[in-house]
This record gives structure tokens, C-alpha cells and sequence, in this order.
């Protein structure tokens, strides 16, 4: 079995966990009886945020520029932000719940809320609960293609957690769930999904899967010994390889929707931003240390970044030059 982690980190609302940034306000300054919920909510590890944000404001950007406006719609950018914040904490919430048996058996994740003992399951459920009701009353603000759409997401959001025990390759299904933005951004304009919008949905899959094989690589060892399935554990020695398809894979879609919506200079030079980051994160993946995957995963809020500035600096630069 894996190695206990020291008391402190394992248990209590004082517990920080491997993967928390260091220093985190939840760890230091949130009150004691809140910190658990915060932390199946994962507010102290905001990466799982962004990496479901950036979807949104990939299709919103695209969607600006099809549409001709001098920038992506900041009301449906807020939206997304509070959203995405919203039902990551509900989904997180909803897989430790499933997963709590599983997770005391891997040493990064024994010291979370569930298995820990700091919450116990009904409370968590109660609290998924509210958290949803949130980001429900946050989609019901987009019109009603949007509405539905969104709500159609939860299907992949419920079977999630029951894939690491029936497949290789649960990292896609994550991928099908944490992409749903890239159609979401873009009906939310259209009150439509068009082929941009597919297009940037299965590049934001590709790079999800990618991204979670990073992630992956940390766990391998304990994941044997708890019969968890990874992509990271199925590619083996090929990991580098297989990282490397699926963001060539994912560069290459999001090349054919910019090519679709018209994009301009901004918008390539973004992509391009996106694309020398990724390679940049192949070149490093061979022999990575746990903490080196970890940082290599959470550079991608970065990646992300620099696309969606692209699309948006494209919009707003046309409308600059058209004034």
C-alpha cells in the first residue's frame, strides 16, 4: 500500500493538499468549518476553473468574430467565469462523493474532504446541491437554445467518475464534459451551433485530454495498486507521443474554425502562442517528477490564455481599424 502522508496533511480543516497552490487564502484565512466545503469545491485549486472557462472563451471569441462585433460579449464572459466556477465545484463535489472509497487509497487525494472523514457524504451531497441551484440560476440568463443545451451536459458530468473504473481513456469523457463551453460560447451568440463551433468543441477535447495525461502522470504508481484507469497509465512509454497527437490535434481544429470565422492576424498569432506552448510542454513531459507534471498541467491555464486573448484582440482590433 501507498505511504501514509504526515498527519497534517492528510486530515482536518488545517489539511493542505499535494496539489493546492501553497499559501492559498481557503488554507489561511477561511473559517475553519468552511474549509472543507471549499475544498470539495476545489476553490484552492482554481486551475479545474479556468481549464473549464477557457472553452467558453475560446467559442466566444470565435463567435464575436463570425458575427462581426468589436468584442466578445463581457456579460456572457462573466457569465462563463461565474459558471464555470460554480459547477466545477459541483461536479468536483459530486465525484468525491462517488469516488471517496478510491481515493483513500491514493496517497494525493486520501487527505480530500470525504475520505478524510471532514465531511460526510450527505452534507456533500446537500452542498453539490446548492452549488448547481447557482449555476442554474447562472444559465438560465442565455437564451433558451443555450439553456438547454447546457442542462444536456449534465449526462456526461453524471457518468464521469464510473469511467476510471470501465476505461482506459477516461480522460475523453472528461474531455466531452469540460469542452462543453466551446458549443455553450457560441450558441449563446447564435442561438445555434454551427460548424465553428463543433470545430473548437473536439479541439477543446483533444487538449483536455492531453492536459489530463499530464495530470495522470502523477498518479500512476497508486493508480495500479487501487485499480484506477488512466490514458496516462494505457499510453505507458508512449505518453510524449500521445500528448503530442492530441495537441497537434487540438491546434489543428481550432486552425480550421479561425480559418472558418475569417479570423485575422491576432487570432493566428494567438493560435500560434497556443500551439509554441503546448510543444513547449511535450519537450518537457519525457521523465517528468510528479511536482514537473503538475506544473507542466497547470501551465495550460496559460496556453489557454494566450488563444482566447487572440481571438479577442481580433475582434477588437477590426473594430478599431474599421473606426
Amino acid at each position: 500500500m501507498p505511504e501514509p502522508l504526515p498527519l497534517h496533511a492528510t486530515s482536518g480543516p488545517d489539511a493542505v493538499l499535494p496539489d493546492a497552490l501553497k499559501g492559498h487564502w481557503v488554507d489561511t484565512r477561511a473559517p475553519r468549518a468552511a474549509r472543507p466545503f471549499l475544498k470539495l469545491a476545489r476553490i484552492e485549486r482554481p486551475i479545474g476553473w479556468w481549464l473549464l472557462l477557457l472553452p467558453c472563451w475560446w467559442a466566444a471569441g470565435l463567435a464575436a468574430i463570425a458575427a462581426g462585433r468589436p468584442y466578445p460579449d463581457p456579460w456572457h464572459c462573466l457569465l462563463f467565469l461565474i459558471g464555470a466556477i460554480l459547477m466545477r465545484g459541483a461536479g468536483c463535489t459530486f465525484n468525491d462523493i462517488i469516488d471517496r472509497k478510491l481515493d483513500a487509497e491514493v496517497a494525493r487525494t486520501r487527505g480530500r474532504p470525504l475520505p478524510s472523514g471532514q465531511v460526510t457524504a450527505k452534507a456533500a451531497a446537500l452542498f453539490m446541491v446548492a452549488l448547481s441551484l447557482g449555476g442554474l440560476a447562472v444559465l438560465l440568463q442565455f437564451n433558451r437554445f443555450t439553456i438547454v443545451l447546457g442542462i444536456a451536459s449534465l449526462a456526461i458530468v453524471a457518468i464521469y467518475p464510473f469511467m476510471k473504473r470501465i476505461t482506459n481513456m477516461p480522460q475523453f469523457v472528461l474531455g466531452l464534459a469540460f469542452s462543453w463551453g466551446g458549443l455553450l460560447g457560441w450558441s449563446a451568440v447564435f442561438g445555434r451551433l454551427d460548424p465553428p463551433a463543433y470545430l473548437i468543441y473536439a479541439a477543446a477535447i483533444a487538449w483536455t485530454v492531453g492536459y489530463d495525461t499530464i495530470y495522470a502522470m502523477q498518479d500512476i504508481e497508486d493508480d495500479v495498486i487501487a485499480g484506477i484507469k488512466s490514458s496516462a497509465r494505457y499510453f505507458g512509454d508512449h505518453t510524449r507521443e500521445a500528448v503530442a497527437l492530441c495537441f497537434g490535434l487540438a491546434t489543428a481544429l481550432t486552425a480550421i474554425a479561425i480559418w472558418l470565422v475569417g479570423g485575422g492576424f491576432f487570432a493566428w498569432l494567438g493560435l500560434a502562442a497556443f500551439a509554441g506552448h503546448l510543444g513547449r510542454q511535450v519537450a518537457r513531459i519525457a521523465g517528468a517528477s510528479a511536482p514537473e507534471a503538475l506544473m507542466l498541467f497547470r501551465s495550460n491555464r496559460n496556453a489557454g490564455l494566450l488563444l482566447a486573448a487572440g481571438l479577442a484582440l481580433d475582434t477588437i482590433g477590426r473594430a478599431l481599424l474599421a473606426g
